[in-house]
């Protein structure tokens, strides 16, 4: 919806449509994980991207409701762990609040965060600034370590998950 008049659109009009155009974009799909006092947490997130080549950074946006963020402070080591295609059950286990989220999902300690064994690709990181957008919390981290597997990621397009297709 554009606007012509120069008026302000109605803000529940404007969520609408912003929510409209940004379910037309293509996501990659993620768990992003920590460690506080041993116990694993994780959340899925679509929002996520590199921010820096040199020195290597990446950005993650969690929502200020989110049980990770409480647990997330200056230094605290991050895991994003990038799904596969075939993983959209995980990114629905990840997305739901309560219960373990870990239960009968093989992970492991890596670089100090959270590992999903199965997983496209992975990025630890130690956050170096937490800065409040809104309704989200845009986490900046410094890249530790990364790698990546030749399975398909998984994306969200649309409201539906589906993955990236070579032509």
């Amino acid at each position: 919806m554009t606007r012509e008049d120069g008026d302000d659109l109605d803000p529940a009009v404007l969520e609408k449509s912003f929510r409209a155009a940004m379910g037309n974009v293509a996501a990659p799909v993620s768990v992003v994980t920590t460690l506080a006092d041993e116990i694993p947490y994780g959340t899925t997130v679509s929002a996520f991207a590199s921010l820096s080549m040199d020195p290597p950074m990446l950005l993650v946006s969690l929502d200020n409701g989110s049980s990770l963020l409480t647990r997330l402070h200056i230094g605290s080591v991050v895991g994003v762990n990038v799904l596969g295609a075939h993983q959209d059950q995980v990114a629905l286990r990840f997305a739901r609040r309560g219960a373990d989220k870990f239960a009968d999902i093989p992970w492991q300690v890596e670089d100090g965060a959270p590992a999903l064994v199965d997983r496209h690709a992975w990025v630890s990181m130690s956050i170096v600034q937490l800065v409040e957008a809104g309704d989200h919390t845009v986490v900046l981290g410094r890249v530790a370590t990364a790698d990546t597997t030749a399975s398909a990621p998984l994306t969200y397009w649309q409201r539906t998950f589906g993955t990236h297709q070579v032509f």
